[in-house]
């Protein structure tokens, strides 16, 4: 990834993230494998607020296939943060996304990845086309090369 992965104008939706006590390790900060369920409730919180997807309910859901982050700077509880969210990459039944930790107020990302979601239908979990609300959603806020 590049350095513009890292800079909190190349995402384009952000929501608040509250970290727990829980969320820290021995070493005194969250640890690695939490900033993965950072990227996870970022994400859905957009597929379901922006998308309007029903988690309970609808036909095609998401299936995380691959994922990554890249760690620049610790933060810890009860340290205030913000998730940063774009689409770098859209097909016809797959997304990737594009994540990001902020500091609050911090124009540099503590940790920045992706993860990709192909979406499925629920009770045969065959690949299907995002449904158009959705995809809507998605492309608003779309790296655009």
């Amino acid at each position: 990834m590049s350095d513009l992965a890292l800079a909190r104008d190349h995402y384009y939706w952000f929501t608040p993230i509250t970290t727990r006590w829980m969320d820290n390790d021995i070493y005194g900060h969250v640890n690695n494998v939490t900033y993965y369920s950072y990227f996870d409730t970022i994400a859905n919180r957009f597929l379901i607020e922006r998308g309007g997807l029903d988690i309970q309910h609808a036909d095609v859901i998401g299936y995380v296939v691959s994922s990554q982050c890249n760690y620049r700077s610790a933060i810890a509880f009860p340290q205030s943060i913000e998730g940063g969210f774009r689409v770098n990459k859209i097909g016809n039944s797959s997304v990737e996304y594009g994540l990001a930790i902020f500091a609050e107020g911090e124009d540099q990302a503590s940790a920045h990845g992706s993860f990709t979601h192909v979406f499925v239908d629920r009770n045969s979990e065959r690949p299907q086309a995002i449904p158009e609300a959705l995809r809507a959603a998605l492309e608003s806020v779309l790296v655009v090369a």
